[in-house]
């Protein structure tokens, strides 16, 4: 069991962190920190530079953490909670499937990495190094940080969020003119 979690730790530890460079440095043709920070503007949050800091650091830092195995459920929670705003404000209303531009790989992202929080950093760990494993890990780091990823995510898609403006209606007057 140690040498598949250490491998599904290394992979989706090193790509979330590449994810996230591609964010803060512009790596890999990212769009770094800056372009980060337009796309969120686009997407109503507010404060988008540092939303994206946030979101670039805790994919670098969540992805090294997972594929280290270092601080294995807190890096969980960092990866898990850019999934989830990410479902929330750019894959949900293209459906499930990825084709589509759905929200399918980031759900599997997220449930990865909670499942790597519930089964801790194993065998090959800096945390079993540590000797802290014991301690992070099992059933109720994963149902924590299942939930504290959604409450984290709630609270950049609530108050973290402008409101959408409707759009500008014609006053009835000038509908009933060009009608006439």
């Amino acid at each position: 069991m140690s040498y598949g979690i250490l491998l599904l730790r290394a992979v989706l530890g090193a790509t979330i962190a590449a994810h996230g460079a591609q964010k803060l440095f512009g790596w890999w043709g990212g769009p770094g920190l800056r372009g980060t920070a337009g796309w969120f503007g686009g997407m109503r949050l507010r404060a988008p530079l540092p939303v994206a800091l946030a979101a670039a650091l805790a994919e670098l830092l969540g992805g090294l953490g997972l594929a280290l195995g270092l601080l294995t459920p807190f890096a969980a929670f960092a990866v898990a909670t850019v999934m989830l705003v990410a479902i929330a404000t750019v894959h949900a209303k293209n459906g499930f499937w990825n084709t589509a531009g759905g929200f399918e790989l980031n759900l599997l992202i997220a449930a990865a990495a909670v499942a790597l929080a519930a089964t801790g950093g194993a065998r090959f760990s800096l945390d079993r190094l540590i000797g802290w494993d014991g301690d992070l890990s099992g059933l109720w780091w994963g149902v924590g940080v299942a939930g504290a990823a959604a409450l984290a995510a709630l609270a950049v898609l609530g108050p973290g969020r402008r409101p959408e403006r409707p759009a500008a209606e014609e006053p009835e007057r000038e509908q009933a003119l060009r009608a006439a």
